[in-house]
């Protein structure tokens, strides 16, 4: 069936009101209409008519979004154009194929031992190609290399992935939870901190953690080039290495995870395999973002100890503000001795990352970026804190640009770091 066909209906909800412009963060920037909701609605309303032909034009439209979902909550007519751009990215890739850049993406997802090799191999080739940013533990580029571009600041590879330090199955206090920890590759390959200050926290409360080795990438990066194939392939993956263990819940550390998860894998994967769509609706039931369940398993600050003195401001990733995770993680920061906590202007506006847009789009990501990075130091925070490694890439990156020397840290490892 036609991608398209399958949000027909979703398509006729839009009126053209241009409501979304004034939530469109690609909008604000290149104050196109193809760039905003309703511009796209119309592309691709035109795609089902045969109007127009799915030329680089309407391929360059449609990867000018970041996914963010802003236009969808402020829609007075609920008009899901997360879905719809998903719908005709995945009818361009169908038509035209994939780019070089998402059959790349595609081949290395979907196989989790090329993934290691790869990022073994950068952990030992980075220092030939990449030099040390002083001021942090990022790096630059010595040599220019294909989609990076010589301005991105990165982060470094972890020597040894977060899920080969660690066992499958640690048991913890009988009568406690049982998790299973759904780790992301962010975390598993970068930012692993983010791993040991969840497995620390939850052991802290006397949980079980179930780390499943044969867990795959969420497969939201196929998803951002129309990859469905991709897509479907992983959610299976993960849905039989999830469900092999008898859990309470299944906890993302990443927002971007935690999307998948929760709400993509049934929208967008159910939706066009009926056949997956009761263990899809069940895995995203039992999916809780790590800072929701700590707090509703009882975190409090008496159970942490002393330590760095932090000014610490919130970043909200777009997939925890449109899963209405907002709250809960600005309370754990100022519950937490030693935090002082300072709400920073725009906290909820996407960073500007949105996936493989920051890879084609990196000069517009980084000016969506901007405004965030320019909240971040004028809120006088010495940390800013996020739910998602995708988001404190973006940040790390903006805040080099601008010269800042602010810290870009999980929520999780705050956390962690106050334990007794």
């Amino acid at each position: 069936m036609d991608p398209l066909k399958r949000v027909e209906q979703e398509l006729k909800k839009c009126v053209k009101c241009g409501a979304c412009r004034a939530h469109c963060p690609a909008f604000q920037e290149l104050r196109r209409e193809p760039a905003v909701a309703r511009g796209k609605v119309a592309l691709a309303q035109h795609l089902m008519k045969g109007d127009i032909s799915l030329d680089d034009q309407t391929y360059l439209a449609m990867s000018k979004c970041l996914l963010c979902g802003s236009c969808v909550e402020k829609c007075p007519n609920d008009v899901p154009t997360d879905e719809i751009v998903i719908a005709a990215r995945e009818a361009l890739a169908a038509q035209r194929g994939l780019t070089t850049f998402h059959r790349a993406v595609g081949r290395v997802i979907r196989n989790r031992r090329l993934m290691n090799m790869g990022a073994a191999m950068a952990a030992l080739l980075g220092p030939l190609f990449f030099r040390k940013v002083p001021r942090t533990s990022g790096l630059r580029l010595r040599f220019p290399l294909p989609f990076i571009g010589g301005k991105r600041h990165i982060p470094q590879l972890a020597k040894k992935p977060f899920m080969d330090r660690h066992p499958e199955v640690i048991e913890g206090e009988p009568g406690k939870p049982r998790i299973v920890y759904f780790v992301g590759c962010m975390t598993n390959f970068v930012y692993t901190e983010i791993g040991e200050a969840a497995l620390a926290l939850f052991r802290h409360l006397g949980c079980t953690v179930i780390i499943p080795k044969e867990q795959q990438c969420c497969g939201l990066p196929g998803m951002s080039g129309g990859d469905l194939a991709t897509v479907r392939e992983l959610a299976e993956k993960n849905l039989a290495a999830l469900e092999k263990f008898e859990a309470d819940y299944i906890v993302t550390a990443c927002a971007t995870c935690g999307g998948a998860l929760h709400k993509l894998y049934p929208l967008v994967v159910g939706k066009r395999h009926p056949e997956l769509k009761a263990r899809l609706d069940a895995l995203a039931a039992k999916n809780i973002d790590a800072a929701v369940l700590l707090q509703k398993l009882g975190l409090h600050p008496e159970e942490t100890g002393a330590g760095e003195q932090l000014a610490v401001t919130y970043h909200d990733p777009c997939h925890l503000r449109t899963r209405a995770v907002t709250r809960q993680p600005r309370e754990l920061l100022r519950e937490t001795p030693g935090v002082e906590f300072l709400e920073m202007e725009g906290a909820d506006k996407c960073c500007g990352l949105g996936g493989t847009f920051n890879v084609y789009h990196y000069d517009t990501s980084l000016a969506i970026n901007a405004p965030k990075a320019a909240a971040i130091e004028k809120s006088g925070a010495s940390v800013v804190a996020t739910g998602c490694p995708g988001c404190m890439m973006q940040l790390a990156d903006g805040l080099h640009h601008r010269g800042a020397k602010t810290r870009v840290m999980h929520t999780l490892e705050i956390l962690a770091r106050r334990l007794r």
